[in-house]
């Protein structure tokens, strides 16, 4: 082998070596030169972004400084650690890579056997072999990973901070940089000069310019461009001449003693201006070499915004309201005030009283995450829901801010403020009640009176029993300190109203047909009141939820209950197909979008009394059901005692109502809660003399206690599951609840008593509901137990659905009773039978796949 480089063996490999090469080339250069790269990068980034320009000038010189020298050091460092690639190396790099390295063995010679034919056809065999592999080779990509070298990834720190200046910092800047070098201008000929630079403010996204570069007589700059004009040479050779920002400050005197200020002009320099464009005029630098412009002066609009469309209401409460908003520059901020409307407010009833001073609502604007804020179109969406000025006439006024601080603002916008509607009538009165105390707050004697009345008589008006209650509390609290209502205590009041609203409205219902009469009826009230589309929406969704949950739980009870053919004849007349149910929504939702509300609140009214029908034979075939299922009749007793602790409950505050302890004129002193044997509710319980339901409100709590003992002690579902043990131990909060209660009551405190029974009534519901999760789980593991039997299985008597007894030798079957009487009624009897459980869609999906295929086959 001489010195002189290694040649390709074959002609296809030129190209293939000469880009692997090239991807040496750049692979070493990388590897060897990042550092410096990186530095350049950083250094351009912060030249673009005018670092330079933030400080002193001597700070600018230092920095700059130490940066040469770094990036010196960073070369050597880099040249240091540079190879050269070869022609050899990229040969060595091609060959690598293709298997049995072909180019090596191109490149050698035969060392033995070079007279030996067999051995020179077996190397020439070979030779060929390598050259077809070599005619293959594909350039070698370079490995341009530094990861190893980089371990903090510096290259990409630099590499994105030379982004980010490309893409929001001006690159005129780096100009400013000739400036930093001390003493330029004695060594420009031609005696004083001077340099000058135009900054727009940076929200313009204007670029920065340098005026020696700009010869035109005319120069149109924004409001608020910052010049910079430095003056070099003997002082008073050059002066500066303007109309276009304020009060020129005279100069600084070039001084160059010890005593310099940090501040003071640097050696050569004859002045320097920093002046802030305000206005249009001119700006002459005159004197030798001088020039002059006539600078015109872009102002900055103000915003502008105006509302576009009308305002909506979500069936949540919340409120949507579009605006526009437009600026030469960009919005970046906004917000709308919402004041009351006071001159189109009906001052009646709670709203006769001026109202007490309310700040008026400031919300912000949404703006754009991304692309120009030049012309924006957005839409407000919040929900004010529980502030006052729900519901209520008021003002809006929308402002858009820009970047200079500037402000403009739409005409003021009267509307009704949406919040949430309370279609229940309950509901609706508490949250009247509750804009009127925080309307003012001598509104609260007339709110208590209301809710008196309004709670007078609760059976069949307030059907959630827990929101009951603890409206009950809340009248008592209102009546103690309606003389002397604090703020705090009109806003805790105002919470506790609109929680105990929601209940109501919502409900926290048991079963699946409450929740679906629930649904019902706020449909109807919303169709009655004329809600918007978008409500009627959401209520008919929930509805309709409600009713495929009530559908689930009867097809849930027809499987607990397959050989009831009671309930299966009874209900046959009643089931609809899913097909005749999602028809008549249909038709609903078609009505309601027409308009037509008498024809839906009829359609409303069928599928009612539809469902009320469908309750009823199932009621009817439940009866009898579950007697001999363990616990079911321990949970009926609790049912009735739940129901009786309710009774008592709400006799009792009826007495706290008529006066204070419960007795009533003409009573006999020393008789609790103001009830006499044979009066009252004694009168309505004299059939259950004898078990205790007659007497004082303290007997019947006692009576009431001792017979949740017996239950406690009795037959009870879910013995030893962990739903059982849970329930047990809520009966027993609820049984010292009841004596607690019953304590107060003895004592002649009403109030106590009834915070102690709602808290017995809470722990026997949170009872109920876990000891019929016991029982559920039995009879799931019942019914697996009993191999999952299901409609359509055979006779429990033992014969197929042909009326045949059962064969003998593994025959499906005797001939005995195969045809009988009428082999066509019979035929049709069992089609009719087939169709009529395809159509029960309380069946399994299994079981009605298998029946269509039946009817297919038939």
């Amino acid at each position: 082998m001489t010195g002189t480089p290694p040649q390709p063996p074959l002609k296809s490999l030129v190209w293939p070596l000469r880009l692997t090469l090239t991807g040496l080339w750049a692979e070493r250069l990388a590897r060897a030169f990042w550092p410096l790269w990186s530095l350049i990068l950083l250094v351009l980034a912060a030249l673009a972004f005018g670092l330079q320009d933030l400080g002193p000038l001597h700070w600018a010189q230092i920095g700059g400084g130490v940066a040469a020298l770094l990036a010196l050091g960073l070369g050597v460092l880099g040249w240091r650690r540079f190879a050269k690639p070869t022609v050899g190396d990229a040969l060595v790099r091609l060959d690598s890579t293709m298997p049995g390295r072909p180019i090596a063995t191109l490149l050698d010679t035969q060392a033995i056997g070079r007279n030996d034919p067999a051995s020179l056809a077996v190397w020439e065999a070979h030779r060929a072999r390598m050259t077809a592999r070599a005619a293959m080779a594909q350039p070698v990509a370079p490995n341009l990973r530094l990861s190893s070298r980089d371990p903090f990834s510096l290259r990409y720190v630099a590499l994105t901070a030379f982004v980010m200046a490309v893409l929001f910092g001006s690159f005129w800047r780096v100009t400013s940089v000739a400036g930093l070098a001390p003493g330029a201008a004695e060594a420009m000929p031609g005696g004083p000069s001077w340099e000058g630079w135009a900054q727009p403010p940076a929200y313009t996204g204007k670029p920065s310019l340098y005026l020696n570069d700009i010869t035109a007589p005319g120069l149109e700059l924004p409001t608020g461009t910052r010049l910079q004009i430095r003056l070099y040479g003997a002082e008073g050779g050059l002066t500066v001449a303007q109309t276009v920002a304020d009060a020129l400050p005279p100069p600084p005197p070039p001084v160059a003693d010890e005593a310099t200020p940090a501040a003071a002009v640097p050696d050569g320099m004859a002045g320097v201006f920093d002046l802030t464009v305000n206005r249009s005029g001119r700006l002459a630098i005159e004197g030798p070499n001088g020039r002059e412009w006539d600078v015109t002066a872009l102002p900055d609009g103000l915003p502008s915004i105006a509302i576009a469309g009308e305002i909506g209401r979500e069936a949540d409460g919340r409120f949507t309201q579009g605006f526009t908003a437009s600026d030469d520059y960009g919005v970046v901020a906004g917000r709308v005030t919402i004041s009351l409307d006071m001159s189109q407010i009906d001052r009646r009833h709670g709203l006769v009283p001026d109202p007490e001073p309310v700040e008026p609502v400031t919300l912000d604007l949404p703006m754009p995450l991304s692309g120009e804020r030049t012309e924006i179109t957005e839409t407000l969406i919040d929900d004010l829901s529980k502030h006052v000025f729900a519901n209520l006439p008021v003002t809006m006024v929308f402002a858009a801010v820009d970047a200079a601080g500037q402000e403009g603002t739409s005409a003021p916008h009267a509307v009704t403020l949406p919040g949430r509607r309370f279609f229940d009538p309950l509901a609706a009165a508490l949250i009247e009640m509750r804009r009127d105390i925080l309307w003012n707050r001598i509104n609260a004697p007339r709110a208590g009176q209301i809710l008196k009345a309004v709670t007078n008589a609760p059976e069949g008006f307030i059907r959630h029993d827990r929101a009951f209650m603890r409206l009950r509390v809340l009248m008592r609290d209102l009546e103690a300190k309606e003389a002397s209502l604090s703020v705090e205590d009109r806003d805790a009041i105002a919470e506790e109203l609109w929680t105990i609203a929601l209940m109501v409205e919502e409900g926290n219902l048991q079963s699946a047909l409450d929740r679906l009469q629930r649904a019902q009826d706020r449909l109807q009230e919303a169709i009655e009141n004329g809600a918007s589309p978008e409500e009627i929406d959401q209520l008919m969704r929930e509805m309709q939820q409600a009713l495929n949950e009530y559908m689930r739980e009867l097809a849930e009870e027809a499987q607990r209950n397959p050989d009831d053919q009671q309930q299966s004849e009874m209900m046959q007349g009643q089931m609809m197909s899913g097909d005749q149910l999602q028809e008549m929504l249909d038709e609903l939702q078609r009505l309601m979008e027409e308009g037509k509300t008498a024809e839906a609140a009829e359609l409303m009214e069928q599928l009612r009394q539809l469902m009320e029908n469908m309750q009823v034979v199932q009621g009817q075939s439940g009866q009898g059901q579950g007697q001999g299922q363990p616990g079911q009749q321990g949970m009926q007793d609790l049912g009735e005692t739940l129901r009786d602790q309710q009774e008592l409950s709400d006799d009792a505050y009826r007495d706290m109502q008529r006066g204070e302890g419960g007795q009533q004129p003409g009573e006999q002193p020393g008789q609790e809660g103001g009830e006499q044997p044979g009066e009252g509710q004694g009168q309505q319980d004299g059939d259950q003399a004898g078990e205790g339901g007659q007497g004082t409100l303290t007997d019947r709590q006692r009576d009431l206690r001792q017979r949740l003992g017996d239950l406690q002690q009795g037959d009870l579902p879910g013995d030893g599951t962990e739903q059982g043990e849970e329930g047990r131990r809520n009966l027993d909060r609820a049984g010292r609840a009841m004596e607690e209660a019953e304590e107060a009551l003895r004592r002649g405190d009403l109030d106590g008593a009834l915070d102690r029974q709602a808290e017995a009534m809470e722990a026997m519901r949170d009872g109920l509901q876990d000891f019929g999760e016991a029982l559920a789980q039995e009879q799931r593991e019942q019914r697996d137990g009993q191999g999952g039997q299901e409609f359509g299985s055979a006779d429990p008597n033992g014969r197929d659905p042909l009326g045949r007894e059962p064969g003998d030798s593994a025959r499906i079957g005797s001939d005995q009773n195969m045809v009988q009487n009428d082999p066509n009624a019979r035929a049709q009897e069992l089609l009719d039978e087939i169709r009529r459980r395809s159509g029960d869609l309380s069946r399994s999906g299994e079981e009605l796949d298998y029946l269509k295929r039946l009817l297919q086959l038939f």
